[in-house]
């Protein structure tokens, strides 16, 4: 059941009640690859320059698995990162403290990150799409207010094997984008992504929505590129991106990331009318 977050856009100190709710907490290993190799991969850039490499897990789940394979990506990008798994369930923290070492921890907090330090990076996955789309503002401003100069808050959804990944990226001032990334051969159109779009959009994939708008261009695209299947879908997924940019889409990326089954679009573009 959607549950709605309890006083997001009020004040609170670090010592008071942790702002959210408990959520269900599922996930599975390498559920968040695909982000993650976004993360460590255009976005290192971010972790390389930060003064303090804090990044934060925020509503890792029932098991700690996804928020140690952040850390051990990360660690090829910047050896001294520092990753604090963040959940509001008080026992899936006490279970994962046995996982502990330098440079990882967890801790029971909510979107008020109750850790010292800004961080560079924030993950918040399968998490707002539990809440109510009216909420989600407050949610946002409330950790991009925490955010390190030249830092990212990522609210993304994904698939139970993370194979359809959607994410919102925003900086301290605003959202920035909206990335998409598929494994081949799980779809038979890119719209059917649509499914899991964060909670600020998934709700908007109606006529006269920007993003529907694009889903249907995406879709398009694909099938007009139908000749190239027989080289691949790599090929067909590129041929797709390259369209899309063609007829004036703000994709953010190129053939190095759309070779991966993905594509970044310019918030702007997709955002709520």
């Amino acid at each position: 059941m959607v549950q709605k977050a309890e006083r997001v856009g009020s004040p609170r100190s670090r010592g008071g009640k942790p702002v959210g709710n408990i959520t269900r907490g599922t996930t599975n290993p390498n559920r968040m690859r695909r982000l993650d190799r976004w993360l460590a991969g255009p976005q290192a850039w971010r972790l390389r320059a930060a003064v303090e490499p804090l990044v934060i897990d925020l509503g890792y789940g029932a098991s700690p698995t996804t928020a140690v394979e952040l850390f051990e990506r990360l660690q090829a990008v910047r050896p001294d990162v520092r990753v604090c798994g963040i959940e509001i369930e008080p026992e899936r923290v006490r279970s994962a403290k046995a996982l502990e070492r330098p440079g990882l921890s967890f801790h029971v907090g909510g979107f008020e990150l109750p850790v010292p330090g800004n961080p560079v990076l924030v993950r918040a996955f399968n998490v707002l799409r539990q809440y109510e789309e009216a909420d989600v503002a407050a949610i946002w401003a409330l950790v991009q207010s925490r955010l390190a100069p030249g830092g990212l808050f990522i609210d993304g959804t994904c698939d139970e094997i993370g194979r359809r990944v959607t994410w919102v990226a925003l900086d301290a001032e605003r959202p920035l984008s909206l990335s998409f990334s598929v494994r081949f051969g799980s779809f038979e159109l890119p719209s059917e992504v649509a499914e899991r779009l964060p909670k600020a959009l998934i709700h908007r994939n109606v006529p006269g929505e920007a993003v529907h708008a694009f889903l249907q261009a995406m879709d398009k695209a694909w099938l007009e590129a139908a000749p190239l299947a027989s080289f691949g879908n790599r090929q067909r997924w590129t041929a797709m991106c390259r369209s899309l940019r063609d007829a004036g889409w703000p994709l953010q990326d190129g053939p190095a990331r759309w070779r991966l089954g993905e594509l970044t679009v310019a918030w702007d573009a997709v955002a709520p009318r």
